[in-house]
């Protein structure tokens, strides 16, 4: 449970994340239960790190310390780089049958933006291209370019691509991911088979909710594969199909002090920060909105 008592699934996030870098966490915040999400994520701090929030079912309201104020609904996205500090809320609410379904990505900030002048960019659906090809797959391109197509969030300093991609029951895809990024799907509808496109597995821990084959492998709802180095990864889906989010990002390998909302490079800039928060200093510059 986070916020004032939202029940989720997180992907990952627990600890040492030297094999996401420069992602911190991944939130599956689904739920057709009210009770069990209504109370939101009440007004909390931020610092050093960059959120994206993608909406599937139902909206998230959002108020931030800059001013802003709006909802992102279905198949929206919300951007949010908190840099020198940023204080928000977001307020889930269901769809007409109570369903929220959305997913929260957190990308670390590199030290030399830390302390960057906060940003907030809300995207909606029509804004994101969707490319469909021959056999029936289809990619939603949030962030990044894919297929000589590319996404409306930008300027996010982990350079991401974030792709929700639907493969149709029974095929099998190979997806470009460059080699000198860090990548990893997280599959939330359907099952399938990931390998290598030429052979080997692609993956470099054990995957989460998933099972070894011997050509792959098996991952099905819920499952998250982090892919080792390589220029390019093979899905064959199901018989239901499968729909997941791939996303890669450049590595920063920096050091990472991390503590709640707030994400430094030192114990000092972490103590710091919580103190500015306590004395009414956290709060630097303005912010800007696109």
């Amino acid at each position: 449970m986070e916020g004032a008592g939202v029940h989720l699934r997180r992907a990952f996030g627990f600890g040492n994340t030297t094999d996401f870098d420069p992602f911190l966490l991944l939130d599956d915040f689904r739920n057709d239960v009210p009770e069990e999400y209504l109370a939101g994520f009440p007004w909390h701090p931020h610092r050093g790190i960059e959120t994206i929030t993608y909406v599937l079912a139902g909206t998230v309201e959002h108020g931030d310390s800059m001013g802003n104020r709006g909802a992102i609904a279905a198949g929206d996205v919300q951007w949010m780089t908190a840099g020198s500090g940023i204080i928000h809320q977001e307020m889930p609410k269901g769809d007409p049958a109570g369903r929220m379904h959305g997913f929260q990505l957190w990308a670390n900030l590199p030290a030399s933006l830390k302390m960057t002048s906060p940003r907030y960019q809300e995207v909606k659906a029509a804004e994101i291209p969707e490319v469909t090809d021959d056999d029936g797959t289809q990619v939603r391109i949030v962030c990044g370019n894919f297929w000589g197509t590319k996404g409306p969030v930008d300027g996010i300093a982990a350079d991401p691509v974030y792709l929700d991609i639907s493969v149709p029951a029974g095929r099998s895809k190979t997806l470009p991911v460059e080699t000198t990024r860090h990548a990893f799907a997280y599959v939330f509808a359907g099952s399938g088979q990931f390998a290598n496109a030429s052979g080997p597995l692609p993956v470099k821990t054990d995957v989460v909710g998933g099972a070894p084959a011997a050509s792959g492998i098996l991952a099905d709802n819920r499952s998250l594969v982090l892919f080792d180095r390589g220029d390019e990864l093979t899905v064959h889906a199901g018989e239901e199909g499968i729909r997941f989010l791939l996303v890669s990002g450049k590595p920063l390998e920096e050091p990472v002090a991390w503590h709640g909302p707030i994400v430094m490079n030192t114990q000092e800039q972490l103590r710091e920060a919580f103190q500015e928060l306590e004395h009414g200093t956290f709060l630097k510059q303005g912010g800007v909105r696109t």
